[in-house]
Formats: C-alpha cells, sequence, structure tokens
C-alpha cells in the first residue's frame, strides 16, 4: 500500500513550510502511525507530530452546449506533519 500519494501545494501549505510543517494527501486507509513511519523512511527525518483531515467529494456542475452536467470530485485524506527542529524536506524536487 503506498500511503503518500503526493505532496500537497498551496499557497498556504508553503507558508506552513517555514514553521517546519509540511502537507501531503495520503492514502484514506492510513492512520497517523503508518504515515510517520512512512515519512521518516522515505525522507529520513524525524517527526514531532502528525494532524489528519478527511475531506469529502465535493459535487461539481458544468455548463456545456447540451445543459449542465452533474459530477463529483473525489474524497481524500490531508496529514500536515511537523518536523522536530532542524530538520527540513525540499518538496517542491523530491517525488513521492
Amino acid at each position: 500500500m503506498n500511503i503518500l500519494k503526493k505532496p500537497h501545494l498551496t499557497p498556504k501549505s508553503a507558508k506552513l513550510n517555514s514553521k517546519g510543517k509540511y502537507t501531503f494527501v495520503v492514502d484514506k486507509k492510513s492512520n497517523k502511525t503508518e504515515i510517520k513511519k512512512a515519512v521518516e523512511k522515505l525522507y529520513s527525518v524525524s517527526i514531532a507530530s502528525v494532524n489528519t483531515m478527511n475531506y469529502a467529494g465535493e459535487n461539481t456542475f458544468k455548463h456545456t452546449k447540451k445543459g449542465v452536467v452533474k459530477g463529483q470530485k473525489a474524497a481524500y485524506k490531508k496529514a500536515i506533519l511537523t518536523l522536530a527542529a532542524g530538520s527540513s524536506i525540499d518538496v517542491q524536487t523530491d517525488a513521492v
């Protein structure tokens, strides 16, 4: 099972990076302990804490020539990892 899907790169997460917090989209079935072990193994850093959030899929509407088409965005789970002092991750260049 691939626990880490991808880094969650947004302007808000870029501000958190300067505080030693990094965000990742993770597998919906993974727990905090599994996420912590996966990041520590992949990036060779020590993690101080892990916070997770589940996001439900949103309903979307697309206007086309044939009318309105209803859709659904996928649900996902996001993890915010706080690193121990002195550790850092370069998420822009590292591939998960």
